[in-house]
């Protein structure tokens, strides 16, 4: 097994090779990590699959940031919900297309996100609740996501009343005017350094809020964090951001523990 030393090193070696325009998202560490679920066949696409011990009616969707839905730091957060009592499952919402590489060339992002939407995953997102509703025994539905999945957990909160709680990770949808009215209490976390959303977005999306929104909601600021702090940084190697990390993560359960 790749050790965690020459996984940074290449990991180093990749952001290294595209220093002229590097990716902002590349930020943090990507575990070694294998989960404690399976992966399962969801209509037509893809899915990594926990379940609590105990029998819960209680689900969680976890959506991808732009690395994809293997990627183990995603996974490892699933396997957290499930443990506390969520069946929790991370769908492939970019249908078999390829994720983002951190080798990439970050002025081609946009081209590549073209057919990948974070608000256009409708057909994805029926399959995946038809899969808990009558696979999985699912009464009570949430959603969190990061990143690209923060943008995605955004815009179910605007289009899914079924869906009863949300937790946007360092995600905002920015280009539609009609996306303040959300259907279902949506919790924002954002770091303080994020240069991928700046203050003054996260500002205007809460002035917004508290303007147009008629359900429950709270943007959260966390101080010195930057992108990917809450599933992209790891406590126990990253020892002045352990607090931050793991009072996000603590937000985030408290929050489905309330609305679910």
């Amino acid at each position: 097994m790749t050790s965690l030393l020459s996984r940074r090193k290449i990991w180093k070696n990749h952001t290294m090779a595209n220093e002229a325009k590097p990716c902002p998202c590349d930020i943090g560490d990507r575990m070694e990590y294998g989960g404690l679920g399976q992966e399962v066949q969801i209509d037509h696409i893809r899915a990594y699959v926990v379940k609590p011990i105990t029998a819960s009616d209680k689900a969680i969707i976890v959506i991808q940031d732009i690395y994809g839905w293997q990627l183990p730091n995603t996974r490892y957060m699933a396997d957290m919900l499930a443990t506390n009592g969520y069946i929790a499952v991370c769908p492939d919402f970019y249908v078999g297309k390829d994720p983002w590489s951190p080798s990439n060339d970050w002025s081609k992002f946009q081209e590549w996100l073209e057919d990948k939407k974070p608000t256009s995953i409708t057909k994805e997102v029926d399959a995946v609740l038809k899969y808990l509703k009558e696979e999985c025994g699912a009464k009570h539905i949430g959603s969190v996501g990061f990143c690209w999945g923060g943008v995605a957990t955004h815009y179910l909160a605007l289009q899914y009343p079924d869906i009863k709680a949300g937790v946007s990770v360092y995600g905002i949808i920015r280009e539609q005017e009609d996306r303040f009215d959300l259907k279902s209490p949506t919790l924002f976390i954002f770091g303080e350094k994020d240069v991928v959303i700046p203050l003054d977005q996260v500002n205007a999306l809460e002035g917004k809020l508290k303007e147009i929104c008629k359900v429950d909601y709270q943007v959260k600021i966390f101080p010195g964090q930057t992108h990917g702090f809450v599933h992209r940084k790891r406590e126990d190697i990253n020892p002045t951001d352990k607090s931050s990390i793991q009072e996000a993560r603590r937000d985030l359960l408290n929050w489905f523990n309330k609305y679910m």
